[in-house]
């Protein structure tokens, strides 16, 4: 199998279209052993996946750092993200990022889950951070990752930023202000501009799991995308995307395999507090009877409310 390469619009990266989401191998998610998720991360990079996407919120650090011990720095691109939006906060989370990684640089840094032309001004003295830390060689490339149309225009019109990291696919599953022909406008016309494009979530979060190779072949149809970020947690996941990517045929067999329904499923002991439906970006989730309730047709399972949870008692399944 060969994997198509990009460059990340004026960068200077070149990526493989298919980024390694790593989410799904963590603490949010499917939790796996250090060891196992580096296992697969290296057997993705074996392949010829050269991208790996991860962020501060995710944990998964630490199975990153494994994977650098065993392929060289230059063979691999890593993006990671924040929510810091002051200075001091965006440098601890930059000098965090490279201490558990255990590198000298980054490649791509963003803001992580911008909502507004609003909030990309409330991250000003972040964005400074990030434009010295790329001029002291610490990031090579500064971006933002989004849900938002709006967003993704705004970015398109800042020369601060080099990489933007949407929310995108075929059933706007996900998308907060607009319609997927909306995003895609913008994403083309940020592409256009020279911004790095990488878009998530191109299966819906698990709602497009039913048609995985038409789900990915759609968003892959889009030569303004250089990248496209899809989670996985299983050797087969991998070996799926991998054919995919590579212009191949998934037997049928293979894919019946791993189809499966994921929820976001709430332990009975759940005590109502309320702080998972403050974290929750896509309005999923609600109080009744004192206790958190899902709008499965809302929730695109990115597991961001487990980090909010007290008791622990969220996790996707």
């Amino acid at each position: 199998m060969s994997l198509e390469f990009r460059e990340l619009g004026q960068t200077g990266l070149r990526v493989s279209r298919l980024c390694f989401g790593t989410l799904t191998i963590g603490p949010l998610q499917a939790g796996l052993a250090i060891r196992d998720g580096a296992a697969l991360m290296y057997q993705a990079a074996d392949a010829g996946v050269n991208f790996f996407d991860t962020a501060e919120l995710y944990g998964t650090y630490p199975y990153l750092r494994l994977l650098l011990g065993r392929v060289a720095r230059d063979r691999l691109v890593i993006a990671s993200r924040s929510y810091a939006y002051t200075y001091e906060d965006m440098r601890n989370s930059v000098e965090r990022a490279l201490s558990e990684l255990g590198t000298d640089y980054i490649d791509i840094f963003l803001l992580h889950e911008q909502e507004s032309r609003l909030t990309l001004r409330g991250h000003a003295e972040a964005i400074r951070y990030l434009l010295d830390a790329k001029d002291e060689g610490k990031i090579r490339a500064v971006g933002v990752s989004t849900h938002y149309v709006e967003v993704v225009r705004a970015a398109a019109e800042m020369d601060e930023f080099d990489v933007i990291h949407p929310l995108f696919n075929k059933a706007g599953l996900g998308i907060m202000d607009g319609t997927p022909g909306e995003m895609e406008e913008a994403i083309r016309t940020a592409s256009l501009r020279g911004k790095g494009i990488y878009t998530m979530k191109a299966l819906g979060g698990g709602h497009l799991l039913q048609d995985v190779p038409g789900a990915l072949h759609y968003v892959l149809g889009k030569p303004y995308i250089h990248s496209v970020a899809v989670g996985m947690k299983t050797p087969l996941e991998l070996e799926i995307n991998l054919l995919i990517f590579s212009g191949h045929d998934v037997p049928a067999g293979m894919l019946d395999r791993a189809r499966q329904h994921k929820a976001l499923f709430i332990e009975s002991w759940c005590t109502g507090c309320g702080e998972c439906i403050k974290r929750c970006g896509q309005g999923a989730l609600t109080l009744e009877d004192d206790r958190v309730s899902v709008d499965e047709g809302k929730c695109i399972l990115c597991g961001y409310c487990s980090s909010a949870c007290p008791e622990f008692c969220i996790k996707v399944i």
